[in-house]
């Protein structure tokens, strides 16, 4: 009994020890290829969703977004540029689809588009964290959003239609 009990003090004890409100950084994110966290293929229309579907980060306390859930979303970022401007991209199938002006072109010119919001809304994401956390970003966040916001509107425009991703190798590994 003596025993049982010095067990049941000894973890509270413990558990009174811990520090009280202590940031615990709570991740979100898991890193994924681009093919996984990609919102170019199926139709047009809903791009902004998609992607804040497949980044569930809550920015109503942007501050407390962990340092690796922001570490993944840069290097989402920098994947789907990649993915528009590289060899294997967007750029690329759409010229070798004969341009925008094919069936197949205008496709991919819609994945494009569709990439484009991941890529902005990625931005916008990661400017809202660092801005709660200090760093000056209103310019460039209002740049970024701005260009969202045209994307967002293309997509919009093309809803229904079908859209064409790449094959396009790469991660959100940090």
């Amino acid at each position: 009994m003596l025993l049982k009990s010095t067990v049941i003090f000894s973890l509270l004890a413990s558990a009174l020890a811990l520090p009280m409100g202590s940031p615990v950084e709570k991740r979100a994110l898991r890193v994924q290829t681009y093919s996984q966290f990609s919102v170019s293929g199926g139709v047009a229309g809903n791009a902004l969703a998609e992607v804040n579907a497949k980044f569930p980060v809550n920015l109503s306390n942007p501050a407390s977004v962990s340092t690796q859930d922001v570490a993944i979303l840069k290097a989402a970022r920098v994947t789907a540029e990649a993915a528009e401007t590289k060899t294997g991209g967007f750029n690329e199938a759409i010229n070798t689809a004969g341009g925008e002006k094919t069936a197949a072109g205008a496709a991919l010119q819609r994945g494009k588009i569709k990439n484009k919001v991941l890529k902005l809304q990625l931005q916008v994401m990661t400017l809202t964290i660092e801005g709660a956390r200090g760093r000056d970003t209103a310019a460039k966040l209002a740049e970024q959003q701005k260009k969202l916001a045209k994307n967002v509107e293309l997509d919009q425009k093309a809803a229904g239609l079908p859209s064409t991703a790449v094959n396009f190798q790469g991660t959100s590994q940090p």
